[in-house]
């Protein structure tokens, strides 16, 4: 294995650690980058390492919220099951945000779990990563506009109900089907339009982000992992290690510049990108 072979998964880790968090499709990112710099490698341990570098970007979220997240101790506990013994460890607020998660996730895990590789043969490919960069950006700009001088009517996850969880899944669902739509963009666009404030979207994005990406990394383990030679898990080790130092930075820049400012420059992105991806593939790689 070359030392060029490992600058190139630090760079996909680079663009992971990026495009995870932001709402403008890693998957659109990562074509690109794979077009212009591909790994010397098989095309089954690719479809694994585009997959599995994400945990590098979930141990970032995790570090990062783990207060947040974590259910149980005393510490910081205002909301205990009960006063003694082992109820008083456990975080109720903690439990109510887990269920509402697991609730948003049901439907893209039983699509993901049932037809990952139908819809991969179906529309995974520049063309509908292309089409679905440009149309969520066309979202967000619409929905930013319809929004602005709008209070938002959920400012806080705690406010954020059961019902309003499992629509924002079904959302989540689109970029389960069409790649290039971005899970985050997905679901702020979904948040946004029930009225979920712009901080609270992205948190709950993250969290969403935990068990989606831990059960799309084992599954790609469990079908291809027993075929993972010794300098592709180099690789692979490589780029989730890059892919979790890059999140640290982004998840925190992303939280703090949402307080700001709204999601109209990741819709300008995002259109421009996919005009991007559609010229390249239509007119360069022929």
């Amino acid at each position: 294995m070359s030392a060029l072979e490992i600058v190139k998964a630090m760079l996909f880790g680079i663009v992971e650690g990026i495009t995870e968090w932001l709402p403008v499709s890693s998957t659109g990112h990562m074509i690109l980058l794979n077009e212009w710099l591909p790994l010397q490698v098989s095309k089954e341990f690719y479809g694994l390492f585009e997959v599995v570098i994400q945990l590098g970007a979930i141990m970032a979220v995790l570090m990062v919220y783990w207060d947040r997240v974590w259910p149980f101790g005393r510490r910081h506990n205002r909301h205990p099951a009960g006063e003694y013994g082992l109820l008083a460890w456990v975080k109720m607020d903690r439990i109510l945000l887990w269920l509402k998660i697991l609730v948003a996730c049901v439907p893209a895990a039983v699509v993901g779990v049932l037809f990952d590789d139908v819809f991969d043969a179906l529309f995974y490919g520049p063309m509908c990563v292309a089409i679905m960069l440009i149309l969520v950006g066309a979202a967000f700009i619409l929905i930013e506009n319809l929004r602005e001088g709008r209070e938002p009517s959920i400012r806080s996850l705690s406010k954020l109900d059961f019902k309003t969880a499992a629509v924002i899944g079904l959302f989540q669902l689109i970029a389960a089907v069409f790649p290039g739509t971005s899970r985050s963009g997905a679901t702020i666009v979904g948040a946004l339009l029930l009225g979920v404030s712009r901080g609270v979207a992205v948190e709950f994005t993250f969290f969403l982000a935990i068990p989606v990406m831990f059960g799309a990394s084992l599954l790609k383990i469990v079908k291809y992992g027993a075929i993972i030679s010794g300098n592709e898990f180099i690789l692979l080790a490589v780029g989730m290690l890059v892919a979790y130092i890059v999140s640290m930075l982004v998840v925190r820049l992303l939280v703090e510049y949402v307080k700001t400012h709204d999601f109209r420059s990741f819709g300008v992105y995002r259109i421009a990108l996919g005009i991007v991806v559609l010229s390249y593939f239509l007119f360069v790689a022929r």
